[in-house]
């Protein structure tokens, strides 16, 4: 029975030298492996934290941008209703010009009808005049029996269309 008594024996040597070299080990790892690593970490949470700064700048300035475009869009708005109306307001005087041009122009064409009329009606007053003297000349004649010089006949017959103009 002696062999497995030395086989769950404990042997305090042996667990201070592992102990011991446990230490040493922790030591070594701390000094040479924790502090270049806890750098690493460092490094990177530094760079983190930067893109997370980055990031929200970034943000804030799409902010702008888009405060600044929407401002822009108002005004782009509002300049095109303003040149909607001017265009609105010089077509309404426009249209106004063209048909004062037009009543100035039909009132010219009326008057010019007007007077074309009163000239065809003198004309034909006259034509008609003409005519009364001529036939009243040829009765005349018929009746009196003699011929008459024209100067006569003519002052006769002005006499009597002007008795017959003033009992209109």
């Amino acid at each position: 029975m002696e062999q497995t008594l030395e086989i769950v024996s404990v042997n305090i040597w042996q667990i201070l030298i592992s102990l011991a070299n446990l230490t040493i080990l922790y030591l070594l790892l701390k000094k040479f492996l924790y502090k270049p690593v806890k750098a690493v970490i460092e490094g990177r949470k530094a760079s983190i934290a930067k893109d997370y700064a980055d990031a929200e700048s970034a943000r804030s300035a799409a902010n702008a941008a888009r405060d600044e475009y929407a401002a822009k869009l108002a005004t782009a708005h509002t300049e095109a209703d303003e040149i909607i109306h001017e265009a609105t307001v010089m077509a309404n005087k426009r249209g106004d010009k063209i048909v004062a041009e037009a009543h100035q122009k039909a009132d010219e064409i009326v008057r010019q009808g007007e007077l074309e009329a009163s000239m065809e009606k003198k004309k034909a007053m006259e034509t008609i005049r003409q005519d009364i003297t001529d036939v009243s000349a040829a009765m005349t004649e018929k009746l009196l029996g003699r011929e008459m010089n024209t100067a006569d006949h003519r002052s006769m017959i002005d006499e009597f269309l002007k008795g017959v103009g003033e009992g209109k």
